[in-house]
């Protein structure tokens, strides 16, 4: 029984973690406070401002606040979806204002497209949100990759770090456990992907990141699928 899907992580595997860091979320916080002012209105909007209020137990929290509390959890790496929500809606109008483009690692952009070419099915599963994947995808260094996914998959599945994630999402691409390979640079990922039955293989980009006892690569270009 061979690989028939790989599921690529994002920041850190196909996409390097300092344009996340260093472009994208200063993006975020510096927009939010004027994006939450002028798209308070938007069904959307309102319901990530009420979900924040919730989740900060500040139920009369105002606007300005709203943002501060969004500002903080970014600062944090919070994986609220209220925020993870609204980043994607302000990186969607700095994208088509050309701001920035998607930075997608050269390797990744050619295997996607030999995956692609050999019938493989490729998904992405990230925190930040589907939305948020979608733009990164399809405003990339490459070009447009998105014709290239076949699908992606964010924390409404389920928390990356908890198995019944990785359950999920094999349930709802209706494959076996050992026909999908998780491909991530996080031992804690990898870890949850394993225990549903995944096949995995860490990516290891930098010496910074911390390696445990699974298969390893430094591109893409070294993934065997035999």
């Amino acid at each position: 029984m061979g690989i028939r899907a790989i599921i690529v992580d994002t920041a850190g595997t196909t996409t390097d973690l300092n344009f996340i860091q260093d472009v994208l979320f200063p993006y975020s916080v510096k927009a939010l406070p004027t994006f939450l002012e002028h798209h308070q209105d938007n069904f959307l909007v309102d319901a990530c401002v009420s979900d924040t209020r919730d989740i900060a137990l500040e139920a009369d929290a105002d606007l300005p606040r709203v943002a501060q509390i969004l500002q903080s959890w970014v600062k944090e790496d919070r994986k609220a979806t209220p925020l993870k929500t609204l980043q994607g809606l302000i990186w969607k109008e700095g994208y088509a204002q050309n701001d920035f483009t998607g930075h997608i690692y050269p390797d990744f952009i050619e295997a996607i497209q030999q995956y692609h070419t050999q019938g493989l099915r490729v998904y992405s599963f990230s925190s930040a949100s589907v939305e948020a994947q979608k733009l990164l995808f399809s405003h990339s260094d490459g070009g447009d990759l998105t014709e290239l996914f076949n699908g992606h998959f964010d924390t409404r599945t389920g928390s990356k770090l908890d198995k019944q994630a990785y359950s999920n999402i094999l349930n709802t691409i209706s494959l076996a456990p050992k026909q999908v390979l998780f491909v991530s640079d996080l031992l804690g990922e990898l870890k949850a992907a394993a225990a549903a039955g995944m096949q995995i293989c860490q990516m290891v980009r930098s010496d910074a990141v911390k390696t445990g006892d699974y298969r390893q690569i430094h591109s893409f270009n070294e993934l065997s699928l035999e």
